[in-house]
């Protein structure tokens, strides 16, 4: 975890969960649960799971407990309401959701809103949503859509009325999903790996350039995040440790 500007603006890189691969495991200290030992490396996970099934309020407060103070979570809204509802008369399962995942406290970091490769930019349904999750929710957004439509300037106006951060992707659907949009104080990376999704591990050439352009937001004062979502064959953690000792 890297302060750049002596203030609150952290750069913050992590993977998705918080597995720790036979080949990387001895990176980390020999005692604890495999979150505090992950907690020991790395100063951010992003929680997946909470997109397939809920998670009690008590089981949040489990691993805020287990995690220090600097360290944050970045949770995954249900598909309930990204992929089954699309979006749309999602009040009370959001209500569900941010309830549960309060008991994260004061380690809540942003939401994550992925959205299908199917659902095309509505104006009127994203907005009611946001407004919806903005009357519940005030802190961070980060919003991965897949479908053209959405990186166009009608999607990026709404996003940064909204303060909804835009994900830059890899593999990135179109040249523009590469790059943070929205929010601009909140520049969330998300790599899952390339040319095979979920699989591929990133050369150390690319990995020095993903630095680059981390350490450019950063420098700027922007909240950073970087998280490996290439988990599968557990390339995410040895690409978050190498991403990090390039970072310092």
């Amino acid at each position: 975890m890297i302060s750049t500007t002596g203030d609150s603006t952290w750069l913050r890189i992590g993977t998705a969960g918080w597995g720790l691969p036979r080949l990387w495991r001895d990176q980390f200290p020999p005692d604890g649960s495999y979150l505090e030992r992950y907690a020991a490396r790395f100063p951010a996970a992003e929680i997946n799971s909470s997109f397939y099934r809920p998670h009690r309020r008590a089981v949040y407060e489990r691993w805020a407990a287990a995690v220090p103070d600097s360290f944050r979570f970045a949770v995954k809204l249900p598909r309930a309401i990204t992929h089954d509802q699309s979006l749309v008369a999602a009040e009370v399962l959001l209500e569900v959701f941010l309830e549960e995942a309060s008991g994260l406290g004061g380690r809540l970091g942003p939401l994550l809103v992925q959205l299908p490769p199917s659902l095309a930019f509505d104006a009127e349904s994203v907005e009611e949503f946001f407004v919806t999750l903005r009357r519940l929710h005030g802190g961070a957004v980060a919003c991965e859509p897949r479908h053209e439509s959405w990186f166009r300037r009608a999607a990026d106006v709404l996003l940064r009325r909204y303060r909804v951060a835009r994900v830059a992707a890899d593999p990135a659907r179109v040249p523009a999903a590469a790059h943070p949009a929205g929010d601009p104080r909140l520049a969330y990376f998300r790599l899952h790996g390339s040319p095979r999704m979920y699989y591929s591990d990133y050369e150390p050439e690319r990995l020095a350039i993903v630095a680059d352009r981390l350490r450019g937001y950063a420098a700027a004062g922007v909240e950073t995040w970087c998280i490996f979502d290439n988990t599968t064959l557990g390339a995410a953690t040895g690409n978050a440790l190498a991403l990090s000792r390039l970072i310092g």
